[in-house]
């Protein structure tokens, strides 16, 4: 048996008996985890400066050394959503009743786990210990495949969380971290599907198409973020510039950063001037539309299909529109469905815009970088699809469960 069937069957075995716990028990495991996590940073952190001297050494780039670095207020950040975790309501065992049948059967739905989750990422160390982390609360065991950048962090953080899974007497195959990062055991843990339900990759295009591609698991794909602002013709200036600043420059490297500004004509006069200069002393270089180059000291002039390029560091697209149909025309043809916003004093126009626009998450006066799970109130994420089944958005607990229908009957046959 090779390594890979072996690594799946276990992980399947344990989902059976995880499907088994109650509540409070697997709350307990999951404060456990939390603590651990904490007391254990300084192994940790050691190993994350292995992934990072070994990245900086293959000149990584340094959106991927942030998505990489680990620091003690980061493995906090970890723990805090733990914690997040075990305060929010288990949906497994929810039950809808949908009523009666004239026939007497009365029908029901079960929300349940959906088994053996596979997450396959790069170099996102903290994925193990929030994946880990939910799919033990939603009651599925998790296969993690990370990237070899980020391996000795991973393989840290889930040695730090099977210990507590071996002082509960629970299986070590609820939180699997693939010890080999090589594509082709990648490749054969995309055929598992006796034994997974569920893949889900996150990171570059590149990886998502190639999962997607050879997949005989259903796959949730989390695309790149091409995410815009737009600043609309009633906008609050020091509200849009607020805006722009913490989605642009507050983090670079991750998926709900700004990639795209739109500013309405009528208020590109006033406002773009105070938006070049604080960009300008943010450092970001800027590419726009010829009716916007004049308002910044060096700009690189865009023609139409250069637009929708998700930059990850200090870049971004300007363009102006005459309406918010063209916002929103913008958006549908390069925009990714992760994250829009809108900058508005006019509430008709943020409820056209919010309803208008196809993202996972549209915002109205907030800034993107808010596009997150625990942010949203899910403690964690799993993943933010961009696709629309079974999920959309950032996915927390309920998304990693599904509904099974219940029938009680008292001897009822069909005629």
């Amino acid at each position: 048996m090779s390594l890979i069937t072996e690594l799946a069957q276990a992980a399947r075995k344990a989902s059976r008996k995880l499907a088994t716990l109650g509540t409070d028990s697997k709350n307990q495991v999951l404060s456990a985890m939390s603590d651990a996590l904490r007391a254990n940073q300084e192994s940790i952190l050691a190993a994350n400066a292995r992934d990072l001297q070994a990245a900086r050494a293959n000149s990584l780039s340094e959106a991927m050394l942030d998505r990489l670095a680990l620091t003690p207020a980061r493995i906090n950040a970890m723990a805090d959503g733990i914690d997040t975790i075990v305060s929010l309501a288990d949906p497994v065992g929810q039950r809808r009743e949908l009523g009666t049948r004239p026939n007497g059967i009365k029908v029901s739905k079960l929300r349940v786990p959906l088994g053996v989750v596979c997450m396959i990422y790069e170099a996102r160390p903290n994925v193990t210990a929030d994946a880990g982390a939910l799919c033990f609360k939603s009651g599925n065991a998790v296969i993690l495949r990370g990237g070899k950048e980020a391996l000795d962090s991973s393989m840290a953080i889930a040695d730090v969380l099977q210990q507590v899974l071996r002082l509960f007497n629970l299986p070590e195959a609820l939180i699997t971290v693939v010890p080999d990062p090589d594509r082709a055991l990648m490749l054969e843990l995309l055929q598992q599907r006796d034994d997974i339900d569920l893949v889900i990759p996150r990171g570059g295009e590149g990886l998502i198409n190639f999962v997607t591609d050879n997949s005989k698991i259903p796959v949730i794909q989390h695309f790149k973020g091409v995410c815009h602002l737009y600043v609309d013709r009633s906008a609050d200036v020091e509200k849009a510039l607020n805006l722009l600043l913490n989605g642009k420059t507050q983090r670079t490297g991750v998926c709900n950063a700004l990639e795209g500004l739109l500013v309405h004509k009528d208020i590109a006069p006033v406002w773009l001037p105070i938006a070049a200069q604080a960009l300008a002393d943010k450092g970001v270089k800027i590419n726009c539309d010829a009716a916007s180059a004049a308002y910044f000291e060096q700009a690189t002039v865009l023609a139409e299909h250069q637009f929708g390029e998700e930059y990850l560091r200090l870049e971004i697209a300007i363009r102006q529109v005459d309406c918010l149909d063209r916002a929103m025309d913008h958006i549908a043809r390069f925009g990714s469905h992760h994250t829009e916003v809108i900058c508005t004093e006019d509430l008709q126009a943020a409820v056209r815009f919010q309803q208008g626009v196809d993202a996972a998450v549209v915002m109205a006066n907030a800034s993107s970088r808010f596009s997150d799970g625990s942010e949203l109130g899910l403690g964690a994420e799993i993943g933010i699809a961009t696709t629309k089944l079974h999920a959309y958005g950032p996915m927390g607990l309920d998304a990693l469960t599904t509904e099974k229908y219940l029938v009680n009957g008292a001897g009822q046959v069909r005629a």
